[in-house]
């Protein structure tokens, strides 16, 4: 492992398609719950793709007022709820200098509610009627500007975006800020709130979207049925610590993230490369940075969209990061046949998922994984978690443009 600053995770907060805290939403992973169903934010009627997994019961009262829940995009909403939870569980406020704490959150989309909403008015009602907030509430940094002022972060504040790659490249930047010295303390994670008609209608119409009417037959990863993604919703935010500081202070450590791979196709703007290239030396990256050995027992969190060509080229880069003679001895499983692809807040949830996996022992299942593709021959957990002794998690994600990233996370010794 790199001789710069360790990294530990203090903190975690989630509102997502499983539930509206971190113990809620790993539970229900555990379990095997499906947070998939039928869209309700609006009639999909006549629209190819018709579920989503949404975010449930949210009341953005908890946790913003009145007038600042008129003045924010949902996807800000989620972001502030999240970050909120995730400082309360670290206790971080008031132990760090605001002018060494940072916030790095990624959202892939950003105001897009918010986009739909007042181009409507421009259309229906005129110019005049386009809210003066219009531009505030749209912009993808808000997200991290909210949680910068509510927390007194003055150090770096701003969003990573990289379609569904964000949250994860938000994580890796956040280690990286505290790993060489540029924070003590960073509030990171990712967010969305796409599940609108125009983004529907627009992913579903690039194929993309499962077209699925059944939320037990939608969400498919590596099973030969697959026929594209279900669009999903939330936010969930990690506390970085440096160990030390963390250490001094007495903080609760989830785990210590200690690798970071990030690359990029340079092959097209929404298909993967199709040997793996850029995928696979994300991996490899993060693997050594984490001091990989063949004795590791390792879990992976498969980016796992459960489209055709994403599945397909994801099972190549674990062969070529692992070597043929390895690649079935991870256990893999992809979160996302239960959260569906939250989009820009996927890495973050599935940090959330490869951390409590180490810390309890409990592999998360793929539920619904019924008819294997043969051509994705990994080890994957299907159907039920799976108890097993892990002493590394990796996370991947990919996102369009060609963007590649892999996190590692360890319990701590």
């Amino acid at each position: 492992m790199s001789e710069d600053r360790r990294v530990a995770v203090t903190g975690m907060g989630a509102i997502t398609p499983l539930g509206n805290s971190v113990s809620e939403t790993w539970e229900a992973m555990k379990a095997g719950k499906n947070g998939i169903a039928r869209i309700t934010q609006f009639d999909p009627e006549g629209f190819k793709a018709t579920l989503a997994a949404e975010v449930k019961d949210f009341d953005p009262g908890q946790y913003l007022e009145k007038q600042e829940i008129l003045r924010t995009d949902r996807f800000t909403q989620f972001a502030v709820a999240a970050a909120q939870q995730a400082a309360e569980d670290s206790a971080i406020e008031g132990k760090v200098n605001p002018d060494r704490f940072s916030v790095l959150f990624g959202t892939g989309i950003g105001g897009i509610e918010t986009f739909e909403r007042e181009h409507r008015n421009l259309m229906e009602r005129g110019p005049r009627r386009v809210s003066a907030l219009f531009v505030p509430m749209m912009i993808c940094n808000m997200a991290a500007g909210m949680i910068a002022i509510r927390h007194d972060c003055r150090g770096t504040a701003m969003p990573a975006v990289t379609a569904c790659a964000s949250a994860s490249n938000a994580i890796g930047e956040a280690m990286r800020l505290i790993r060489h010295g540029y924070a003590d303390a960073v509030i990171t994670g990712g967010t969305e709130a796409a599940v609108c008609p125009s983004s529907v209608a627009g992913f579903a119409n690039m194929k993309a979207l499962s077209t699925s009417t059944d939320p037990n037959a939608a969400s498919l990863p590596f099973d030969k049925r697959r026929n594209g993604f279900v669009i999903g919703e939330g936010a969930v935010s990690l506390v970085l610590e440096e160990y030390e500081h963390a250490r001094a202070r007495g903080a609760r450590i989830y785990g210590e993230i200690c690798g970071y791979g990030t690359t990029c196709d340079a092959y097209h703007i929404t298909s993967p490369e199709p040997n793996a290239r850029g995928a696979a030396k994300a991996m490899e990256d993060a693997m050594r940075e984490a001091d990989y050995t063949e004795a590791d027992h390792v879990y992976l969190n498969a980016h796992g969209t459960g489209t055709p060509m994403n599945d397909l080229v994801e099972c190549k880069a674990v062969h070529a990061a692992f070597g043929d003679a390895n690649a079935r001895k991870p256990w893999v499983s992809s979160t996302k046949s239960m959260t569906g692809h939250m989009l820009g807040a996927a890495g973050a949830v599935e940090a959330l998922a490869s951390l409590f996996a180490l810390e309890e022992g409990i592999v998360p299942p793929t539920i619904n994984l019924m008819e294997q593709d043969e051509n994705c021959d990994l080890n994957y957990v299907a159907g039920q978690a799976l108890q097993e002794n892990l002493t590394l998690a990796l996370s991947n994600s990919l996102g369009f443009g060609g963007h590649n990233v892999c996190l590692a996370f360890r319990k701590v010794k």
